[in-house]
């Protein structure tokens, strides 16, 4: 059990049988009343996000989650496949559990998978992924770093802003936490 002073954004609380990741904390002290706590979760399985208070001497149960090294290998219509690059067995996940990660994830990425009692709930991607720009507008002569952004579609098949001298077919470093433009990659 952890108290509401150890609450920090990311970490996985069990509330009322369901698995919640901490999306942000807020910690109010109203006038003479006693402190609260403002929390916005994530439901893991669910994916979708509540907003609750609570006294802040309530505790919570942390969560514990397992981690261990997948491979992306197919999607076969909503559904993932990912195999455990030990034991070669391959587990599929649904776009629900994925959220935005789908966004970033290519064929033979590694990521790193959570389950929680031995069932597969979700993927961590790598900070930056390296991306192949299928779709933008031309480069002009005189175009700088610098001179603005326009719009590019990726390869997953996500659209993003890039620097005005990027073309189709160009390889680019995207920071799958913000996703934004990174650098040119090799």
């Amino acid at each position: 059990m952890i108290d509401s002073g150890e609450l920090k954004k990311g970490l996985t609380i069990e509330l009322e049988d369901k698995l919640y990741q901490v999306m942000s904390y807020q910690h109010i002290k109203i006038g003479r009343g006693s402190a609260m706590v403002r929390l916005k979760l994530r439901d893991i399985r669910g994916g979708h996000t509540i907003e609750r208070t609570f006294q802040a001497s309530e505790k919570f149960k942390r969560a514990r989650l397992d981690s261990r090294t997948m491979q992306y290998l197919y999607n076969d219509g909503d559904s993932y496949y990912f195999m455990d690059e030990k034991s070669f067995e391959q587990i599929p996940l649904s776009s629900e559990q994925l959220g935005d990660a789908l966004d970033y994830l290519k064929e033979n990425t590694s990521v790193e998978a959570t389950s929680y009692q031995g069932k597969l709930i979700g993927v961590e991607l790598p900070i930056t992924v390296e991306l192949e720009v299928v779709e933008t507008g031309p480069a002009f002569k005189g175009d700088t770093a610098t001179a603005g952004n326009k719009p590019a579609k990726l390869e997953t098949g996500i659209t993003i802003q890039v620097p005005l001298f990027i073309n189709n077919g160009d390889i680019i470093k995207v920071d799958t936490r913000t996703g934004q433009y990174l650098e040119r990659a090799g």
